[in-house]
């Protein structure tokens, strides 16, 4: 059994999440609210939500946990070709275009629209909402590729100190997810984050760069990543010199 959170409750400590044997690995607790204040003590915990629109808040610790160091982002010959025409597009005719925070909520339902296969995702309306309230208080960001003025891919999380929790990516042309990904691990690199928590493992994030580490390593290096100041200025970087 995991606990019931009412408003004012505490998170348990997450060694109670529950393992492999008990059929949920990674859960921890129920219910609970989306506020900021909920939120962000979920993320300074390593704990986040997840859950479907006909569930409670489900909150979760996964061990292991995937992770995307900074430095080991794998970028393939093909992608880099196509980071390369982004980069000269967007000091030329200027079709495409990477923004930061742009159209952060647009972002969100992107990535809460039905997949290709027919699928929804777990981004409900109380999600959008609470990460909403998280933007417009400076925490969670998005970044975006846009195509001929159209919004064609992105990605969004949270930010806390030098640790950055991805959320979900979506993308309507090919590559445009790895683009705003590209740019979003350039611009974190350059503000000292280290590692992205990437939550739960995929074949695509594998594909990626992205591991699995141990929870217990993965909260130590949280206690030091989240100690530092808040990253400002928002603003994609180049990736390239020329």
């Amino acid at each position: 059994m995991i606990p019931w959170l009412e408003l004012d409750s505490p998170f348990p400590d997450v060694s109670k999440a529950l393992t492999e044997e008990d059929g949920a690995a990674g859960l921890l607790a129920a219910g609970g609210d989306l506020s900021p204040r909920r939120l962000l003590d979920a993320y300074r915990h390593g704990i986040f939500p997840w859950f479907s629109e006909n569930q409670p808040i489900l909150w979760w610790s996964t061990d292991p946990r995937m992770v995307l160091k900074t430095e080991q982002f794998a970028v393939s010959a093909s992608l880099h070709k196509t980071l390369r025409k982004v980069h000269r597009s967007i000091a030329t005719d200027r079709r495409w275009q990477v923004r930061f925070d742009f159209a952060f909520e647009q972002v969100m339902r992107e990535c809460a629209a039905p997949r290709r296969d027919g699928a929804g995702t777990w981004i409900s309306e109380d999600i959008v909402t609470g990460y909403r309230a998280l933007h417009r208080l400076g925490y969670a960001h998005s970044a975006e590729v846009w195509l001929d003025g159209k919004l064609v891919g992105g990605a969004y999380g949270v930010s806390i100190g030098q640790m950055f929790y991805g959320e979900s990516m979506f993308t309507r042309v090919s590559d445009a997810s790895k683009i705003a990904l590209a740019y979003l691990v350039h611009f974190l690199r350059q503000h000292g984050v280290t590692m992205i928590d990437c939550q739960q493992q995929t074949d695509h994030l594998a594909s990626l760069g992205a591991q699995p580490i141990s929870r217990t390593e993965f909260l130590l290096h949280l206690k030091q990543a989240i100690a530092h100041p808040q990253i400002h200025n928002w603003r994609p970087l180049p990736l390239f010199a020329d």
